[in-house]
């Protein structure tokens, strides 16, 4: 099972889940947890292969990763902890986990906050993946790594989420990188299919202004997808709950408050009268 940390504030308050991208772990929610913590229950997983889920054993079945295995896992942890729904924040590729995980058990998703959601290949981006691909077996998967960081978060006000998102990924064994590289297979499938499909779940966006890569293709979206709403965080790139924490925890729990109070509200049950 993945590791997972849990700071829980009270037996009936709303679970809150956060999942980190690619080559981070938990703590790069450090910034978050303080706050959310006030309102929350909250629940931080290491992904496999990350952080402190390095021991999960690869068996020959899911010797591959796919995006399937990978939100498994963390369905595995909701039933371990008896968390029937939670409100689930991501980064990055961990957008596309939670965005899977509504897809695979859509009961178990109060809501989604995507923060640098990945929505679209651009150009850009699929001739990172390509030279990705074509590179991997021949230089040290650390120096595709920091470019692709570069490239992702190139100002620089992005360094620190840029620096932090490269130490996280120097502790990932190359085997392990290797085998989410090769998620990139899935990637353009699977993202045309989540752009098709509207989930209903309620979503908020919260994209750097400056995450030139990714937030047009969020902004094409909201406006498809009902229940979806963006938020754009000035003086941000990709990695917005870094740049910009503050601005990131109040938006995203006033958003989580405000549904979570609508959500109580239409649960209450009006007794009906009998007689007079």
């Amino acid at each position: 099972m993945l590791h997972y940390k849990t700071h829980v504030i009270a037996e009936d308050a709303p679970w809150v889940v956060f999942v980190h991208g690619a080559g981070g772990s938990s703590s790069i929610w450090f910034l978050q947890i303080k706050e959310f913590v006030k309102h929350f229950n909250v629940l931080l997983v290491d992904l496999r292969g990350h952080g402190r889920s390095k021991h999960i054993t690869t068996t020959k079945e899911v010797r591959h990763y796919n995006f399937e295995v990978i939100t498994r896992d963390i369905i595995e942890v909701l039933d371990a902890l008896q968390i029937q729904q939670a409100h689930f924040i991501g980064i990055s590729l961990g957008t596309i986990i939670i965005r899977n995980l509504g897809e695979l058990a859509p009961e178990r998703v109060a809501s989604m906050v995507m923060g640098g959601a990945i929505i679209r290949l651009n150009v850009r981006a699929k001739v990172l993946v390509a030279i990705g691909n074509f590179f991997k077996s021949l230089v040290p998967y650390m120096w595709l790594y920091s470019f692709f960081a570069w490239i992702i978060m190139p100002k620089a006000r992005h360094r620190k989420s840029r620096t932090m998102f490269v130490n996280e990924a120097k502790k990932v064994a190359q085997k392990e990188f290797m085998r989410w590289f090769k998620l990139t297979y899935e990637l353009n499938p699977l993202l045309k299919y989540f752009e098709e499909k509207d989930t209903g779940i309620p979503t908020l966006y919260l994209m750097g202004d400056e995450d030139y890569m990714f937030l047009p293709a969020v902004e094409y979206i909201v406006n498809r997808h009902r229940n979806s709403y963006l938020q754009v965080i000035g003086n941000s790139g990709h990695v917005c709950n870094i740049d910009q924490p503050q601005e990131f925890n109040t938006r995203a729990i006033e958003f989580l408050r405000n549904l979570t109070s609508r959500m109580m509200a239409e649960s209450v049950v009006i007794p009906q009268l009998v007689g007079v």
